[in-house]
């Protein structure tokens, strides 16, 4: 029997379908605290695990999936002033502008560090060429998940807590352990026309390019904490926990990118007593190598024995009037063998 989760899990009434963003997440309508939208996805997110290991599993990770979107949708400034204006909420023109911050302006907001010590972050920050989200962290004023959060607000990015999340196993086969170790990201999922990457900083125009040929979709970057995105590597492509060669023999662009490749047919080894075609080879260059000395050193040879007095005029190339028949024997006995 199907079981309507909206209802029994979440406890959204039959008459607020579709749900909107909003009461997806139990919220009041047009809620702006990230804070708030973060701690509500949290708490519905620990509910509905609870049944992913029962027989509602399948349906338990669409709805996860579900809460995660809309959760990245609520938190990303331009993604959900769209949202909300399709919503009929109208802005007041002062509020156009998204008013981003810097990490260490966000930070002090938030009343996380004083704003005296904004002007010793940047310092600290431009002075070893880091960005202020990591000289906050080194300078012990808050965790690297607070100041992720605020660098994901100066970005203009949604931030995810990755231990919260379930990326797609299919969408994991499709990209190599070597691209996201190379670029520190995770792919989550798809979210309608494009795929949710889990990155660490602002991803470069070649990690945009090989996801969308890989997967014939553009990419949108959510930020995570560094270390959760490798630790989150470590996890996911573990040694034998992803199909290798079909994630790196992909084929790029188009829709097509998305399907694996048969593998290739792997030549047959040689019987017993039989030879490679690669020994082929090499026998008959030796053959060939050994008969060419063995031409010439019959002619020094008989160039010697004329030079000693050994021999006379009559008997030069004596030697290589046997030496060569037997050359050209032996080279046409190990070709025919070899062609057997």
């Amino acid at each position: 029997m199907e079981i309507d989760v909206y209802k029994e899990w979440l406890g959204i009434p039959e008459t607020e379908r579709p749900a909107t963003l909003y009461a997806l997440l139990r919220l009041v309508q047009f809620e702006d605290s990230e804070d708030k939208i973060r701690k509500h996805y949290k708490k519905l997110n620990e509910h509905v695990r609870k049944y992913a290991s029962g027989q509602y599993s399948v349906r338990s990770q669409e709805l996860l999936n579900e809460l995660a979107k809309a959760m990245l949708c609520l938190t990303d400034p331009e993604r959900k002033r769209e949202y909300d204006e399709s919503l009929g909420r109208e802005f007041a023109d002062e509020t156009d502008g998204i008013g981003r911050m810097s990490v260490a302006q966000y930070l002090a907001s938030k009343k996380a560090i004083q704003r005296t010590q904004i002007s010793h972050v940047t310092d600290f920050a431009e002075a070893r060429g880091l960005t202020e989200r990591d000289a906050v962290v080194q300078m012990k004023l808050v965790d690297a998940e607070q100041a992720t959060q605020a660098y994901a607000q100066e970005l203009g990015l949604p931030f995810v807590d990755l231990n919260d999340m379930l990326p797609d196993d299919t969408v994991l086969d499709q990209v190599p352990r070597s691209l996201v170790k190379r670029h520190s990201v995770l792919p989550l999922f798809q979210d309608d026309s494009v795929l949710l990457v889990a990155c660490s900083d602002e991803p470069d125009p070649e990690l945009e390019d090989e996801i969308r040929l890989r997967f014939g979709i553009p990419m949108r970057p959510v930020l995570a904490v560094p270390l959760t995105i490798n630790q989150a590597i470590a996890k996911y492509y573990a040694p034998g926990a992803r199909d290798e060669s079909a994630a790196a023999d992909a084929p790029t662009g188009g829709k097509g990118a998305s399907k694996k490749q048969p593998k290739k047919k792997s030549q047959k080894k040689p019987k017993k007593g039989q030879i490679s075609d690669e020994e082929k080879t090499q026998y008959m260059q030796y053959t060939t190598i050994g008969a060419c000395w063995a031409t010439i050193g019959s002619v020094f040879l008989d160039n010697y024995l004329l030079d000693w007095g050994l021999v006379d005029v009559g008997m030069k190339f004596g030697t290589s009037l046997v030496v060569l028949p037997l050359a050209i024997v032996a080279l046409v006995f190990v070709k025919t063998k070899i062609a057997r």
